[in-house]
């Protein structure tokens, strides 16, 4: 089993940055891939990012290209998601998933989830 915590989501106004991190724990030696979802309200749960266990690989929806970042400390035991250039757009949940069985996309996909995080960018 892995457990993900997401934490830094909060209030920023449209252009400004946040971080958010995921700190897993457990059995993690399998995990080969961690990514980030989120979900608005009234709408279904997109994918946002996925990097690979070595952080060789990264995936990103069009939608946040150029302006999110995905990375992740081994040591540490963290995935972070950078988002700058926020768009009110990007207002959501945001959650962490990981181990994912198939496709590194597709939500339903991913074994172990964490509960999100709020990010809300006013404009």
């Amino acid at each position: 089993q892995v457990q993900l915590v997401e934490s830094g989501g909060g209030l920023v106004q449209a252009g400004g940055s946040l971080r958010l991190s995921c700190a897993t724990s457990g059995r993690t030696a399998d995990v080969y891939a961690t990514g980030w979802f989120r979900q608005a309200p009234g709408k279904e749960r997109d994918f946002v990012a996925v990097i690979s266990e070595r952080g060789s690989t990264t995936f990103y929806a069009d939608s946040v290209k150029g302006r999110f970042t995905i990375s992740r400390d081994n040591a540490k035991n963290t995935v972070y998601l950078q988002m700058n250039s926020l768009k009110s757009e990007d207002t959501a949940v945001y959650y962490c998933a990981a181990d994912p069985e198939g496709s590194w996309k597709n939500p339903a996909d991913f074994h172990f989830w964490g509960q999100g995080t709020q990010v809300t960018v006013s404009s």
